[in-house]
């Protein structure tokens, strides 16, 4: 990805190793401050990932194949690392893809080092190739809505949702991107319009219960937004506030798209009912940048996901070509 520094413009991804470390973005200091977390051990990944260091299912994928080759690196049981790591997001199936991925060929006798470049590298192309096959969905002038963030911080580069508006942009079409804020981490105020802004792709943040307002008034031409487990049937689960954008789109003749690699999809689970969705602290509500908004003593609820219905989805944007929900069970993941 792009990253204005120092008037300069360098490329940077989300997340890579050094040696025995794996080194990420920290992404809670964004948009304020770039700099870098520095694991180097299993616990300091699973740490990472469970304290949203790195966040989105891809990047998430990349970083537990780096934490379990960095596990082999320094001569720690693969299975007990596998398992640390595996505890930390339940939804994001990308995780588990990964480690099962990793483990395997780590078994097969390939160096841990190149096992964990292969995968990013594996990601990195994935996420071109869903560019590629998304940007004829955007016509020149298209202006996009999109909800969290799904872009190179969270698959490493290029991004799921971000991707097609990249390539887009890079065909020479001009867009307009539409960020929902994303309560209650503001993934789409801190990291969504960073992106967007390194890379002068013209957006606008609006609030999350704004959306309506702008589709009803044309000012929506499509959404597009990422996943962190899709469903056999083509349910999928999203950062909390999606299905009620997916609703929204329909009810609007707004075509709705959801973008991600064929890794993310979970073929084991018949509908999204059976998808679990993590519950994450209820701080993350009644805290706004450190500063309690709540009444002391009143509660908060935290789904930190939701499931949109493949109902609501006009089509999959993924690295074989889009697909309706429909059309899901034909596609086999690719190693």
């Amino acid at each position: 990805m792009r990253v204005k520094k120092n008037g300069n413009i360098e490329e940077i991804t989300a997340l890579w190793m050094e040696d025995k470390n794996v080194v990420f973005i920290d992404q809670r200091l964004l948009p304020h401050k770039l700099e870098m977390f520095v694991a180097k051990s299993t616990s300091e990944v699973a740490y990472a990932i469970s304290d949203m260091v790195v966040r989105g299912a891809p990047a998430i994928g990349a970083a537990a194949a780096c934490g379990l080759a960095q596990a082999a690196m320094l001569g720690q049981d693969l299975e007990a690392a596998a398992k640390e790591l595996g505890a930390t997001r339940p939804t994001a199936y990308d995780l588990f893809y990964a480690l099962d991925w990793t483990k395997e060929r780590l078994q097969g006798g390939m160096d841990p080092l190149e096992a964990a470049r292969k995968y990013i590298e594996i990601t990195v192309e994935r996420c071109f190739q869903i560019g590629l096959n998304g940007s004829p969905l955007i016509k020149d002038g298209a202006k996009v809505l999109t909800h969290c963030n799904a872009g190179a911080l969270a698959t490493v580069d290029y991004g799921t949702a971000l991707a097609p508006m990249r390539i887009a942009r890079d065909q020479g079409k001009s867009l307009f991107v539409w960020v929902d804020e994303t309560r209650p981490r503001l993934q789409g105020a801190n990291l969504t319009a960073w992106e967007l802004f390194q890379e002068d792709i013209p957006h606008s943040v609006i609030a999350d219960n704004a959306a309506g307002h702008f589709m009803r008034l044309g000012e929506v031409d499509l959404c597009i937004v990422g996943t962190d487990r899709v469903a056999a049937n083509g349910d999928f689960a999203n950062k909390i506030g999606t299905y009620e954008k997916a609703v929204l789109a329909k009810e609007n003749e707004i075509p709705f798209y959801v973008a991600a690699p064929v890794s993310t999809v979970d073929f084991s689970l018949t509908s999204g009912d059976d998808i679990p969705i993590e519950e994450r602290s209820q701080d993350e509500v009644s805290m706004v940048m450190g500063i309690r908004v709540m009444p002391e003593g009143s509660n908060a609820r935290n789904p930190a996901f939701d499931v949109t219905p493949a109902r609501y989805v006009t089509g999959f944007i993924t690295e074989k070509g889009v697909f309706r929900p429909d059309q899901l069970g034909k596609l086999e993941v690719i190693d």
